[in-house]
């Protein structure tokens, strides 16, 4: 960066290029909106997090080449929303004006993009409570990670509010992939995770959801799922492919 500028709210600290001082004021505001919903909902959230808006990718990777194995295992498609990193104290991720011009001309793809901060600081949260899954970051929680990979992208898009917005997306998925897995592989993860806890917390309410993210159950994910929704995972499946089918507009 050719010069640093901190801009702190709240519960957050800011660290950015002076080229993004107006844009930062966005995301700060996007970030406590965020955290005053998900403390709330969770047992306890972070204090003061920390905040890097880095000028560009490289910058990014540089500080996090880990997140270069997580883009190589995500769809092509869907790697555009990746957009930083959480820590157990702070996020690095691109600055906003980046952000922005990694979205598509499809609907939705610009929304999910810029909620991509808040989809960062519901993971931030998840790991915070769930000592099972990161951050922060070592070789076992990153094995949980992918293991467990559609509820941890899935909870930062639920609770970042990105589900909502992922219709698009959802429906080019369905219309030119291979019919996906349940639970999502780590392929499908960042995009139809969050469609996996969106059916639960219908079915069961939020508070469901939020102790799937809390607890990560004994075995398999598949068992889990079973437990979480209460009958086969063949019957889950079936209901939440046609959750899916509804999403997209299909039904």
């Amino acid at each position: 960066m050719a010069s640093w500028e901190e801009t702190d709210s709240p519960h957050f600290a800011a660290r950015h290029d002076e080229a993004d001082i107006d844009d930062v004021v966005s995301v700060l505001e996007l970030l406590e909106g965020a955290r005053q919903r998900l403390e709330r909902q969770f047992p306890s959230v972070p204090g003061v997090v920390s905040v890097v808006l880095h000028g560009s990718r490289a910058q990014l990777y540089a500080a996090h080449p880990e997140l270069a194995l997580v883009v190589r295992l995500t769809a092509p498609a869907t790697r555009r929303y990746i957009i930083g990193w959480p820590t157990s104290d702070g996020m690095h991720m691109l600055a906003p004006r980046h952000m922005e011009a990694r979205a598509s001309n499809v609907p939705g793809s610009r929304e999910l993009a810029l909620l991509a901060p808040a989809a960062l600081y519901a993971q931030l949260v998840v790991g915070h409570n769930n000592p099972q899954l990161p951050p922060p970051f070592r070789p076992g929680s990153m094995r949980q990670m992918l293991r467990w990979s559609w509820l941890w992208a899935g909870t930062g898009q639920y609770f970042g509010g990105q589900t909502v917005h992922a219709r698009p997306a959802i429906a080019r998925r369905l219309r030119e992939g291979s019919e996906p897995s349940f639970p999502p592989s780590t392929r499908d993860a960042l995009l139809l995770g969050g469609s996996v806890l969106d059916l639960l917390a219908q079915e069961r309410g939020e508070e469901a959801v939020v102790a799937l993210a809390c607890k990560l159950p004994d075995g398999k994910p598949e068992r889990a799922l079973e437990r979480a929704f209460g009958r086969s995972l063949v019957h889950a499946g079936g209901t939440w492919r046609g959750h899916l089918a509804k999403i997209a507009g299909q039904q």
